[in-house]
């Protein structure tokens, strides 16, 4: 039989800035687009004729794993820079199927508003927290 001495509470979740809560969310669904888009590039056989074609399978994979393994480092610079390199692969996409061009201008778009814009209200919920506003 078990004893537990000390009461046993949940742990508290660490607090996410915007930039964090937001660039999470676009990556997240970017994963799925980046995923399809390597089953249009198999399908379409869009890959070089000396490269097989599920080649675009594997690297949709790869890029959708990164992306959502990407999510956890949000919290760090880096980690928001390792967010725009994968935009940029996923704009490489545009080379071998041009419609993935649309799709790196919409999620490259919305992930630099989330970024940009998240890291502006973070700061100014610093500010705010670190000096209260006097009535």
């Amino acid at each position: 039989m078990e004893r537990v001495t000390v009461e046993q509470q949940p742990r508290a979740r660490r607090p996410r800035g915007a930039a964090e809560s937001l660039g999470t969310i676009v990556l997240g669904f970017e994963s799925l687009v980046a995923f399809l888009a390597g089953l249009v590039i198999y399908g379409l056989k869009a890959l070089p004729a000396s490269i097989e074609p599920w080649w675009g399978i594997v690297a949709g994979s790869v890029v959708a794993v990164l992306m959502i393994l990407t999510t956890r480092f949000l919290r760090y610079r880096w980690g928001i820079v390792l967010g725009w390199a994968l935009q940029a692969v996923v704009a490489l996409g545009a080379f071998l199927v041009p419609a993935l061009a649309i799709v790196a201008v919409i999620f490259g778009g919305m992930y630099g508003y989330a970024t940009i814009k998240g890291a502006a209200l973070d700061r100014r919920n610093a500010r705010l927290a670190a000096e209260p506003p006097t009535p």
